[in-house]
C-alpha cells in the first residue's frame, strides 16, 4: 500500500495527467481549494431554498401557525373595545402583545412577510415546473427499449395481422374513442433487423408502438399550485377592499348605506367611503314563529323581514330576508343575524323635563326570549343626578309569589318590563366610549327599600311609573316594536375565492388520481413459419411501466394485447391443445 499521504481510493488514479504529462499530487496536509460563492453564488442560493416544495410547504403549514393569534386574541379592526379591556385586565402582557402587532395581527409585518414569502415561493416553484412540463407534454413518447423482459408487466401473444396492421390497432386502441381527449400518446415507428448477440436471438424488422400517459398528473398538479396561488392573491384583495356594517333596526325605521347610519363598521386598507352606494333600507315589519306542541314547545320555525329597498335613483321594491336568505344590493349581502324587542320608554326627571325618550333593544339571553336591556339618562335640570336603569323584558310574563317574573312564551302575549334603578355618574361626560348595552355600576349607588332590597319598576304597556326616591316617572308605549340586527359585508374577492377553491379541488383530485404509465409494443413476422411454407404468424410483445406502485399496470398491457385483431397468447395455445 502506497503512503497514506498520496493514498487515493480504488479505481481512481494515484496521479493527476494533463495532457499525458504526470502531475504531482497536492502536498501533505492540503486539500482541495473550492471555488468562493460569492454574492452572486450566495443569492442563487437562497432564490433555489426559497422556491423550493419543502419551503413552500413550510412557509403553507407557519402561515396557518400565524393566523392563530387572530383567532384567540381580541382584534382592534374587529373590536377595538375588547382590545382595550384585554390590556386592561393584561397590562404587561398585553402590551407587549400590542408591539408585537398581535392585535392587528392579519396587517402586522411578520403576517405580511410570510405572506409574501409565500407567494414567491410558490411563483419561483410553479413558473420552472410549467415550462419543464409544456416542453414535456410536446416531446414524443420514449421510444422503444431493447429487452421487454425486465419489465414488471408483460404480456406475449401471436396473430395472423400483419405488424402494420397490429401498430395501427394498437394505437387506436390506447388512443382512445375521443380524438380530443387521448388515453395515450402514442408514436408509432420501425425498428431495423438485428443479429444474434451472445444469448439474444436474431430479430427481423419489427413494427413498434411507444405510448405514455398520465401528463395530466402533473397539470393537475400545476392546476393546484397555481389555483393555490390565486386563492391567496384573492384572500389578500378581499381583505384590502372589502368592509362589513352592522346596524340595528326597528320596524318603521330604517338605515342609509352610509359609514355613519352603521352601528358597527369595518373596512379594508383599500376602502374609500365614497365607494358605497347610497341605498337606503326601511324594516315594514317582522314576523317570527315559534311552536305551541309540547314536543317542540317554543322553538323557533321561522324568522321574516319585511323591508323596502330604495334605489340611488329613487326606485323602491319590497323585499324579504330570512335566516341564510341574505338580500343581495349591489354587490353586498345583507343577512339577518337577530332580532329581539325594542321597547318605547319615557323617562321624565323630578323636574318634569323630558331626560329620555326613544326606543331601546333588549337583547334575548334565553330561548324565551327573556331579554336585557339598559337606559342611561343624562341630567337635563340643572342639581340632578344621572340616572341609570337596567332590566329585563319579558314577552309573557308570569309573576311568581315571591315576586320575582319570568317568560313563558317568546312571542310579546303578556309584556312585562323589569326595572332597577341607579343614580349617580354614569360617565357620559368623560370622553371614553361606552358600550351600550351594559351599565358600570361602580360609582352609582341602586335605589332601595326600607328592607335594603332593590326597588324593582314593573310595567306593562301603556303604563307609568314613579322612580323611586322622587328621582322621576318611566313610561312604556302601548306598542312594543321589534327590532332586527342586520350585517352588510361586501367582499370582491367572494367568487374568485370559490373559483379558485373548485379548481385547486380538482387539479388535487386529477394529480392524485391519475396513473402515470408506458407502455411499448413490438411486432414481427417469425421467419420460420414463412420458410416453412405454412401461413406467416407475426409474434407480439407488450410491456408495462408505471411511476411507482400500480395495481392496474398488467390488466393495461393485457387490454392492449386483446385490442390486436386475431391475438391468441399462450394461454389459449395450450388451452387448445
Amino acid at each position: 500500500m502506497s503512503d497514506s499521504t498520496t493514498y487515493r481510493p480504488e479505481g481512481i488514479a494515484d496521479e493527476f495527467t494533463e495532457g499525458g504529462t504526470a502531475r504531482e499530487a497536492p502536498a501533505s496536509g492540503t486539500g482541495p481549494t473550492l471555488p468562493a460563492l460569492g454574492w452572486r453564488g450566495t443569492l442563487r442560493w437562497t432564490w433555489r431554498q426559497l422556491t423550493s416544495m419543502r419551503v413552500a410547504l413550510m412557509l403553507l403549514m407557519l402561515l396557518a401557525v400565524a393566523a392563530v393569534p387572530g383567532s384567540i386574541l381580541p382584534q382592534r379592526p374587529q373590536d377595538p373595545a375588547a382590545v382595550l379591556t384585554y390590556l386592561a385586565d393584561h397590562p404587561t402582557a398585553g402590551e407587549w402583545l400590542d408591539r408585537l402587532g398581535f392585535f392587528d395581527v392579519y396587517s402586522s409585518v411578520w403576517f405580511s412577510a410570510i405572506y409574501l414569502l409565500l407567494f414567491v415561493s410558490l411563483v419561483g416553484c410553479i413558473v420552472p415546473r410549467t415550462v419543464a412540463h409544456a416542453r414535456a407534454v410536446r416531446a414524443r413518447p420514449p421510444r422503444t427499449p431493447a429487452r421487454f423482459e425486465r419489465f414488471p408487466a408483460r404480456a406475449e401473444g401471436t396473430t395472423s395481422a400483419s405488424p402494420d396492421e397490429v401498430a395501427d390497432a394498437v394505437a387506436a386502441h390506447l388512443r382512445g374513442r375521443l380524438s380530443w381527449l387521448p388515453t395515450f400518446r402514442v408514436d408509432t415507428g420501425a425498428e431495423e433487423p438485428r443479429p444474434a448477440r451472445g444469448t439474444v436471438p436474431a430479430r427481423p424488422a419489427t413494427r413498434t408502438v411507444a405510448a405514455e400517459r398520465g401528463y395530466l398528473r402533473e397539470t393537475g398538479n400545476l392546476v393546484f399550485h397555481l389555483a393555490l396561488l390565486g386563492l391567496l392573491v384573492s384572500v389578500a384583495l378581499g381583505q384590502l377592499m372589502h368592509y362589513r356594517g352592522q346596524a340595528i333596526v326597528t320596524e318603521g325605521r330604517g338605515f342609509a348605506n352610509a359609514v355613519v347610519d352603521y352601528d358597527t363598521f369595518e373596512s379594508g386598507a383599500w376602502f374609500s367611503p365614497s365607494s358605497l352606494v347610497p341605498f337606503s333600507m326601511t324594516l315594514d315589519r317582522f314576523e317570527s314563529q315559534f311552536a305551541t306542541d309540547t314536543v317542540a314547545f317554543a322553538q323557533a320555525r321561522d324568522f321574516t323581514a319585511f323591508v323596502t329597498v330604495t334605489e340611488p335613483g329613487g326606485e323602491q321594491r319590497a323585499e324579504t330576508i330570512k335566516v341564510n336568505e341574505p338580500l343581495q344590493v349591489d354587490g353586498s349581502k345583507i343577512y339577518l343575524q337577530g332580532n329581539g324587542f325594542a321597547p318605547e320608554i319615557t323617562v321624565h326627571d323630578a323636574e318634569g323635563q323630558v331626560a329620555f325618550a326613544g326606543r331601546v333593544p333588549f337583547l334575548p339571553e334565553d330561548t324565551m326570549y327573556t331579554s336585557r336591556g339598559v337606559v342611561k339618562v343624562p341630567d337635563v335640570s340643572p342639581g340632578l343626578e344621572q340616572l341609570g336603569l337596567v332590566g329585563y323584558f319579558l314577552p309573557t310574563a308570569v309573576v311568581e309569589a315571591d315576586g320575582s317574573a319570568r317568560s313563558v312564551f317568546p312571542q310579546p302575549t303578556d309584556p312585562l318590563l323589569v326595572l332597577e334603578v341607579y343614580r349617580g355618574d354614569l360617565g357620559l361626560d368623560e370622553g371614553v366610549p361606552q358600550n351600550v348595552y351594559r351599565l358600570d355600576t361602580a360609582n352609582l349607588t341602586p335605589s332601595v327599600d326600607a328592607d335594603g332590597e332593590r326597588v324593582k319598576v314593573l310595567l306593562r304597556p301603556g303604563e307609568t311609573a314613579e322612580l323611586p326616591d322622587g328621582l322621576g316617572t318611566v313610561t312604556l308605549a302601548q306598542d312594543v316594536p321589534r327590532y332586527v340586527a342586520l350585517d352588510l359585508r361586501h367582499d370582491p374577492s367572494l367568487g374568485w375565492v370559490l373559483t379558485f377553491s373548485l379548481l385547486a379541488l380538482g387539479g388535487l383530485a386529477v394529480s392524485l388520481f391519475t396513473p402515470r404509465r408506458r407502455v411499448w409494443v413490438r411486432s414481427w413476422t417469425e421467419p420460420d413459419a414463412e420458410g416453412a411454407g405454412g401461413a406467416a404468424v407475426t409474434r407480439v410483445e407488450v410491456a408495462g411501466l408505471a411511476r411507482g406502485d400500480d395495481a392496474g399496470l398488467q390488466d393495461e398491457v393485457d387490454r392492449a394485447l386483446a385490442a390486436v385483431p386475431g391475438a391468441r397468447t399462450a394461454t389459449d395455445t395450450t388451452t387448445e391443445g
